[in-house]
């Protein structure tokens, strides 16, 4: 099944077994752009299947008001970079109806799905991850599902669940993401992270489509002999601190990845609340490895995306750059190899630089032997599109 049909099929059961339930938002009634509810209107007439206008203020609003008298509210923003109109109605009113009315009313029957992530062709209006927002938001849920199975299971979670929750869907997996999904009910556990490979040198961390890239990242570590214990965090907010905690306290070092912007990123969130959760176990400074401070560009989307070799450049410099490789060697699952550290380091110096965070190297410094062809300024520097475009 693919995710996009493990969706479709999530939201049959979910109106066949609550009555209650609604889904509505822009084109849902043929299906929606990604076909997620193909079929639905046929099979449960149009009071439970509602076309709404263009208008995400007023399709949240009305879940809003539907959730308020006890039904099920399951709304479709046809793409995440459109919630931005609904925000306050998400923010100011979904999200703080059950505390102003202190515990008296909720809204927690209401769903928000959301397509977000790069496509590969998106641009800045079709590709941006905005779950940080969101999850600055207290009396919240946001869930990010990487696959087809996990979709079906979060997804009918999330509605069950007696919050108000935004679902947010990778929507470059809704074709790629092929898998085993059971056709029957079943939920998996919200704010729980998976760990999904056990690792003893670093932990790894992403959520929805780039937990893949992070896998990807992973293996070609571990052809060079570094253990990486990989987990899908799944749940933004509230997020599993313990399951990182634990799994850093064991490897002492961190990396987190998302396609959302470095700066204000949930990835900032784990970093600090694991530094000071394991200030004395960790071994290296925390890798954020993220997209771009720019909008979402549409010609340079491979340069803004921290894709596979920038993700194992992190994670390898986390290992060596500020201990050397010399003394860390040793304390691997397997011998890295000895030019890993030199390389990771001038990577990582690169970086600092490109970042304008290192000024005083000049062009002819040992460390940045080897890297002046350019490559890596482009992997790691954004200059093209580096926020001296963006602000005045």
């Amino acid at each position: 099944m693919t995710m996009f049909a493990a969706i479709n099929d999530a939201l049959r059961v979910a109106l066949q077994t609550d009555p209650s339930a609604v889904v509505f938002g822009e084109d849902v009634a043929f299906g929606g752009v990604f076909r997620c509810t193909t079929g639905l209107l046929d099979e449960f007439g149009d009071d439970r299947v509602l076309n709404m206008p263009i208008n995400e203020q007023g399709l949240v609003g009305f879940g809003i008001g539907m959730a308020a008298v006890g039904g099920t509210a399951i709304a479709e923003v046809q793409f995440a970079d459109y919630i931005f109109p609904a925000m306050d109605q998400i923010c100011n009113e979904a999200a703080k109806f059950r505390y102003r009315s202190g515990g008296e009313f909720d809204v927690g029957g209401l769903t928000i799905r959301a397509p977000a992530n790069a496509v590969g062709h998106g641009g800045h209006y079709h590709s941006q991850s905005p779950e940080a927002y969101f999850a600055h938001t207290p009396g919240l849920k946001v869930v990010y599902p990487r696959d087809a199975y996990t979709a079906k299971g979060l997804l009918l979670a999330s509605i069950r669940d007696r919050n108000p929750t935004i679902f947010f869907e990778p929507k470059r997996l809704y074709r790629a993401s092929v898998q085993d999904v059971p056709i029957g009910d079943y939920t998996l556990p919200l704010g729980v992270a998976e760990v999904l490979r056990v690792g003893t040198d670093i932990t790894c961390v992403a959520w929805g489509a780039q937990v893949h890239t992070m896998l990807a990242a992973c293996d070609r570590a571990a052809a060079e002999g570094i253990s990486c214990e990989a987990i899908d965090l799944a749940t933004v907010a509230p997020w599993d601190m313990q399951t990182i905690r634990e799994s850093v306290l064991k490897t002492g070092r961190l990396m987190v990845t998302h396609e959302a912007p470095l700066t204000a990123g949930f990835a900032a969130e784990i970093a600090a609340t694991i530094q000071k959760e394991c200030f004395l176990a960790l071994e290296a400074p925390i890798a954020r490895v993220c997209g771009a401070d720019t909008p979402f560009p549409l010609a340079f989307e491979k340069i803004y995306l921290p894709d596979e070799l920038k993700v194992w450049l992190a994670g390898s410099c986390v290992l060596s750059m500020l201990c050397g490789a010399s003394s860390i060697r040793g304390s691997l699952s397997h011998p890295l190899p000895a030019s890993t550290g030199v390389r990771c380091h001038q990577a990582h110096m690169w970086l600092l630089i490109a970042r304008g965070a290192v000024r005083d190297v000049g062009p002819t410094d040992p460390e940045l032997t080897g890297l002046r062809s350019g490559h890596l300024w482009v992997l790691f520097g954004h200059t093209h599109v580096g926020p001296q475009t963006v602000l005045a």
